[in-house]
């Protein structure tokens, strides 16, 4: 019997709307395999340039994100924390996921926001391209949506 892929997966959210929407579409996918979630944000540094935000303040909409998440899923799995510092946050998802152990990486394809920028184009393929393990696409799709 195998693994399941989906036994600690690493999940990046980027804000608190996609965390939200993020959860939305994550429990499709929970079953009795799935032990443990890890929650990836990236406070993305740019050396050179001014922060886009106090330091302080990024870091509050961090725990912001996790909490969300915690509170969302409290029977049983196991929810961590991940909060990453880097220029490339693509980087800091793979390096997330190797150092950890995860089992798949996870995400949202109806988030918004940056990471919606950042899982489109480029940023997309080098995520499933350069990673170890498998990338899921969670989606959620109610029936009554008609927008394309």
């Amino acid at each position: 019997m195998t693994d399941s892929i989906l036994k600690h997966v690493v999940v990046p959210i980027a804000n608190e709307d996609d965390a939200t929407v993020t959860c939305d579409a994550l429990e499709a996918f929970l079953d009795d395999e799935l032990e443990t979630i890890t929650v990836v944000h990236v406070i993305e540094q740019t050396e050179g340039y001014p922060d886009k935000a106090p330091f302080e303040a990024r870091e509050q909409q961090s725990d912001r994100i996790f909490s969300i998440v915690e509170d969302r899923f409290t029977d049983g799995l196991d929810i961590r924390r991940e909060l990453r510092y880097g220029p490339d946050v693509v980087d800091e998802i793979l390096a997330a996921a190797e150092e950890l152990g995860a089992t798949a990486i996870g995400f949202n394809t109806e988030s918004s926001g940056r990471l919606e920028r950042l899982l489109s184009g480029d940023s997309s393929y080098r995520l499933i391209t350069e990673s170890e393990q498998p990338v899921v696409v969670f989606s959620r799709h109610d029936a009554g949506d008609t927008d394309a």
